[in-house]
This record gives C-alpha cells, structure tokens and sequence, in this order.
C-alpha cells in the first residue's frame, strides 16, 4: 500500500506530500490542482513502461508541464505587502515524482538536457532515481541508484555494483528490473504495472461497449470499456456474482443483468428491467446506466489492482445511482487501495458512509490554491508526512 506521495513542479502542485491510506477521496474545486494530481499518478505508472517521456510529450514536454511561478513566494508577498514577481533561478529545472509504501519507496528526478546536446529539447532526461527499502529514503536503505547515466545496484551483502551505463532518457525500472541482479527493483516494477486508472470510458452512441464482444475472459476491464460484457460474464463466473447481482440491483430494484452468447462466441449484454417485457441490449442503455454498468465491472474485477485510480466517477451518472456507486468504491477498498478524484458532494457523502458501514479507513484531501499553488485544505506545512529527496 501506498503510504506517502510526493510531486514537485508539476503544473501548479509546486511541492505536494500527501498521506495515503486504503481508501483516499480528493476533492477540490475548478482548477485547483485535482486532475494535475491525477496526471501525476499516471506519469509514475507510465515510468514502469518506459513511457514518462512519451507522455510529457504528449503534455508539450517538459517545459509546459513545469510549476510555473516563482521558486519562493515570500512572507510579504503572502501578507500582500509586495506582488508576486519573477525572482533569479537558484535550484536547477526539476520535476520530481515519488512514493513510499509499507516496504519500499521510489522516486524519479526530471530536467532539461543540455543545451544544443539534442534537437530533442523538450524531452526530459532523468537525473537521479533511487529505490530504497521503507517508506522513507535513508542513505544506508537505497538499493539502487542512479545518479545521470549510471546504475548502481546494491547486493545481499550491502556493497555497490560497478556502475553500468543506462540512456539519460531510460528508466532504470524499465531497464533494470532483472530476478537475479535487482530484484527488489522487479517485484516494484510490477507492481507499479499493476496500477489501474479509469478516466476514458465511452458512452456514446458508436462506443465499442455497446456493441458485442468476442467472448473470453476478462478479470481486468480495459481502459476505455470496449469489452464490457466479457468483464461481466468473467465477474459472474470466477468472481463476486452475487455483488454483481446487488450492484445492479440496488439502483434499479427488480431488475437483473444477464449476458447472451451467439453462435458465433460474441456476448451482448442483455438488461432487464422491471415493468418490460423483454430485455435491453446495451445499444438501448441511456449513457447513465451504461457507465454505471462500466463501474461494476472495473471495481468488482476478479483481479484485484495493486492501486485504483478514479478520475471523477460520477460523471454523467444521474444522482439517484451514487449511493449505489459509493458502496460499489468502499468496498473494493477493501480488496484494493482506491484513489477516487470527484468534486460530487453526494458521491463523496455516499463513499463515506460506506466506508464507515465497512470500516475501511478513509482519507480526504480536499484541495485548494494559494498563490497559484495547489495546498491542502486545513493542513501546515509541518503536519505533511516526513519525505526526502535524493540529491543530485
């Protein structure tokens, strides 16, 4: 589990650490950093795959994506004596991502390559990245580290590899991750794999999830829901049916979900409500229910994520359904740690209640901006978790 996540420089979360727990609720008005946060998260799982700098491209490159203030906001400018204004650079260009679980922790450090080095000046280079045992980094718990183009990796006995060579632009979780010579840095790379982020599920009328599928099984929901009645049939079969059944059944009393196979393999979904005299197949479905149907299938996977990362889940759902999805969220907090990004007041009172009717241990963070930069509400600096950053 997660415990501690910590960015720095990214957009306007100029230095956010957060605490973690087995269920975590952000919330947070218009533009005050939570889908920043979200983004941020989905860099760290895109440096598992070696794809961190495809995505800050993605974003205009490293220089778009930078905390764009000024390095210090003094005490006058705070009491508004003075106006916030450009002062000389005195820290290199960074932009850090990290975190700290129950037994190791990680953290990457990003900057600009230099100048006239590469036509590819926008793309990041990684300046220094370490793993370290325990969530918190210390000097004689790292192992492995990587300062520039090197990697160092520690053995059983406590002493350091020769450095090998790595490219500036390659993570060492990508390139590194070997059973016999890292693997502690293995089992972190497949675990970061395993995250999941849900933020894309399409609910319009050509959407591939309203259509039939081939049929195979599917614990894992994909990200964009185009193998949704698989997913179902998968969850009925090898995994929780009868929460399948009370998932639908609570916001639509008296109705049931079934999935129908043609002849040719394809599964359709086929859903009755009360009152009609025949089913409806997910063409029919209002974009509502579909995406409620969505939500069933990633939270109830039979496959439990290693992190779940929801990107404001009430999204087109119609209140009536929160109460339903607040429940469907507690609980797979309590198979999996769940982030859930929303600004629904009722879906954040839904999953609260849950959570206490379940016991699962909740967090809120409620997110807010102070000149310019992302804070959390009703929190000092001193009362964040303890982080350090390795030094270049």
């Amino acid at each position: 589990m997660l415990r501690t996540l910590a960015i720095e420089n990214y957009r306007s979360l100029r230095a956010l650490v957060l605490p973690l727990t087995s269920l975590n609720v952000v919330t947070g008005g218009n533009g005050t950093g939570k889908s920043s946060l979200y983004r941020a998260l989905r860099l760290l799982a895109d440096g598992a795959r070696n794809g961190m700098v495809a995505a800050l491209a993605r974003e205009g490159g490293l220089p778009s994506v930078l905390w764009a203030g000024p390095e210090r906001i003094g005490r006058a400018v705070r009491e508004g004596r003075y106006p916030v204004q450009g002062t000389p650079r005195t820290e290199p260009v960074a932009l850090r991502l990290g975190f700290g679980e129950d037994d190791f922790g990680y953290a990457i450090d990003l900057g600009l390559p230099m100048p006239g080095h590469t036509a590819f000046s926008r793309d990041p280079v990684i300046k220094r990245e370490s793993v370290w045992t325990g969530p918190l980094l210390r000097p004689a718990a790292v192992l492995c580290d990587r300062l520039g183009g090197y990697v160092r990796v520690r053995d059983e006995d406590g002493a350091w590899s020769a450095p090998v060579p790595i490219r500036e632009y390659d993570s060492m979780l990508s390139e590194f991750a070997d059973p016999q010579r890292a693997p502690e840095l293995l089992g972190l790379r497949d675990r970061i794999r395993s995250w999941r982020f849900y933020d894309q599920f399409r609910t319009d009328p050509a959407a591939p999830a309203r259509g039939s599928q081939i049929g195979t099984r599917t614990p894992v929901l994909s990200h964009d829901g185009a193998d949704l009645a698989a997913a179902l049939q998968t969850i009925r079969e090898i995994g929780d049916a009868a929460g399948l059944d009370s998932a639908v059944a609570a916001p639509f009393p008296g109705s049931s979900l079934g999935i129908a196979q043609a002849d040719d393999g394809r599964l359709s979904l086929q859903f009755q409500q009360h009152g009609l005299l025949r089913s409806l197949g997910a063409a029919e479905l209002s974009d509502g229910t579909l995406r409620y149907l969505l939500w069933i299938a990633a939270l109830l996977s039979p496959r439990p994520a290693g992190l779940l990362v929801l990107n404001e889940p009430e999204t087109s759902l119609h209140p009536d359904l929160l109460p339903a999805l607040g429940q469907l969220i507690a609980a797979a907090a309590s198979r999996t740690q769940v982030i859930a990004v929303s600004h629904s007041r009722s879906l954040i009172g839904a999953i609260g209640q849950a959570a206490r009717d379940a016991s699962v241990e909740l967090t809120g963070i409620e997110l807010i901006k102070e000149f310019g930069q992302t804070a959390v509400a009703g929190r000092e600096p001193l009362d964040q978790p303890p982080w350090r950053w390795p030094k270049r």
